[in-house]
């Protein structure tokens, strides 16, 4: 059994900063890319950021330059930094990863969400 846990979600005044964290764990044998992904209401899923386990990263333009994508590949866990937040951010964040099982299945998992809520 293979699980994405989140943290660091929250209510935060526009111009304010916040952290998500997101560990895989279970029988993991590889961590490929690693991202998040948000969805406001009414709205589809969307890019927010990913990185790959050799640090390449990819960013939607909207966050360019505010939000920053790491990992650390030993704790299996990717972060979000996100800063100078505005309330069109407003939305549950989810975590995303892929790579192999302990089986050597590729897997392709999503956390269940953190809400992220930006006041104006």
């Amino acid at each position: 059994q293979l699980q994405l846990v989140e943290s660091g979600g929250g209510l935060v005044q526009a111009g304010g900063s916040l952290r998500l964290s997101c560990t895989a764990a279970g029988n993991i044998f590889r961590v490929n890319t690693m991202g998040w992904y948000r969805q406001a209401p009414g709205k589809q899923r969307e890019l927010v950021a990913t990185i790959t386990s050799g640090g390449y990263t990819l960013y939607d333009d909207s966050v360019k330059g505010r939000f920053t994508i790491s990992r650390d590949n030993a704790k299996k866990t990717v972060y979000l930094q996100m800063n100078s937040l505005k309330a069109e951010d407003t939305a549950v964040y989810y975590c995303n990863a892929d790579g192999l099982d302990s089986s050597w299945h590729l897997y392709d998992y999503w956390g269940q969400g953190t809400q992220v809520t930006v006041s104006s």
